[in-house]
């Protein structure tokens, strides 16, 4: 089969000029498509596709398992233009981020399962995390860190367009977004949740195309789901949350310079926390069914299980790929970079990825040691401890990256404004 989009004349290199989307007819070539990792997407009036160069008549996309058709012109990497035309552009001009008040620390975790302090940083970085207590909640911590980004971008909440809230761990099994929206009293604005774990808030930062005001927030609470007698796992994760404030802005004046996304429900063994039914027990079948017997059992949610040494070799092999991918896009190397700002899973990672990159330890940042593991929360709250304390500077281009539950991993390029 074949599908053409026409580009608007406005992007047309010529007036015979299209985007031409072939895949073999073949019974799978409806599930290869999906699988593409270079999409055409439709945004307003414009198309969204990586641009080649102005001399091509159409943009080719190779999909795994779908032969391509070629085109009048061979594309090749060499001749790819480096920039990816998204609509509006959008620069970065707030930040907050908050946190539970109870900090447990590893002396604290040595009480009650079989670790130490120096068995745990040692192997991870961490010294303490934080995690929620009295009444607190994902929606509060995400409304907090909202008002500190509203405050420093200097807007009103009824000026933003649309709230992203990337959580895998809401309030409400339907979502929390649209709570933190009316929390916030951003009155116009549409909400609604994204769920991809530790990567939620980088695809967030590129989720927002055609609204001029998007607040993304990471917020998550995986103590919820922790095995607290498991030491393989309660020692990595805390609660937080952290926001940024998105704003349209020209082609030139772009802030998000490249990026890069990638899922793989095979490594999904390696880390997940399963939804189960849970067993009825005998005599209570009527109890919750108001006497219908053939309706489900309730669900329950498993703790999160992970295979450390498999997520570690995926992190360590996938997150230099994605990022260098990025920087191709945005036109740059690993020298041009200020900053690498990766989720904060674990110190050996974080270090591994900058030997792969290149990228001296100075120049990582760093503060997973006071939070531990805050999931989609991550990013956004070492950003903004960073531009809070100076470390992070108007101008300066960060490389972030995010990767876990999924598998799902990525990359974008930003330049702080």
């Amino acid at each position: 089969m074949a599908i053409v989009f026409t580009s608007p004349s406005h992007l047309q290199p010529s007036s015979s000029s299209s985007l031409s989307l072939n895949f073999a007819s073949s019974s799978k070539s409806l599930s290869s498509a999906a699988s593409c990792s270079q999409i055409v997407r439709l945004c307003e009036s414009s198309i969204v596709f990586r641009a080649y160069a102005p001399t091509c008549k159409s943009v080719l996309v190779n999909c795994s398992g779908a032969e391509a058709v070629e085109d009048q012109a061979k594309l090749s990497t060499s001749n790819r233009a480096l920039r990816r035309t998204v609509g509006k552009g959008s620069k970065l001009i707030g930040c907050g981020s908050a946190t539970p008040k109870l900090s447990i620390s590893n002396e604290y975790l040595s009480k009650f399962v079989d670790t130490s302090d120096e068995w745990i940083s040692v192997r991870t970085g961490i010294r303490n995390r934080k995690i929620l207590s009295d009444g607190e909640t994902v929606t509060d911590l995400a409304v907090k860190s909202s008002k500190k980004a509203l405050e420093m971008a200097n807007l009103k909440a009824e000026e933003i367009d649309l709230v992203l809230l990337c959580t895998s761990t809401p309030d409400d099994l339907f979502g929390s977004a649209a709570q933190v929206q009316r929390e916030l009293g951003c009155n116009r604005a549409l909400a609604f949740d994204i769920t991809a774990a530790c990567s939620g808030f980088v695809l967030g930062l590129v989720t927002g195309g055609g609204f001029e005001n998007v607040l993304v927030v990471g917020a998550d609470a995986l103590s919820r789901y922790v095995d607290w007698t498991d030491r393989g796992t309660c020692i990595l994760f805390g609660d937080g949350a952290g926001a940024v404030i998105l704003q349209a802005t020209s082609d030139e004046q772009d802030c998000l310079l490249g990026f890069d996304f990638h899922s793989d429900g095979n490594g999904q063994r390696h880390l997940h926390a399963l939804v189960r039914s849970t067993d009825k027990k005998p005599g209570d079948e009527g109890a919750v069914s108001n006497g219908d017997v053939f309706l489900p059992s309730r669900a329950s949610v498993s703790c999160i299980q992970m295979n450390g040494k498999e997520v570690f070799r995926f992190a360590v092999r996938c997150v230099p790929e994605t990022i260098q991918t990025a920087l191709e896009e945005a036109g740059l190397h690993g020298p041009d970079l200020d900053w690498l700002l990766l989720h904060q899973a674990n110190q050996r990672i974080l270090d591994a990825v900058a030997e792969r990159l290149q990228i001296p330890p100075e120049r990582v940042i760093s503060n997973l040691s006071n939070y531990g593991n805050t999931s989609a929360a991550s990013i956004p709250l070492a950003l903004d401890e960073a531009v809070r304390c100076g470390k992070v500077k108007p101008g300066d281009v960060l490389a972030t990256a995010g990767f876990g539950a999924g598998l799902t991993w990525g990359s974008a390029i930003v330049r702080w404004a």
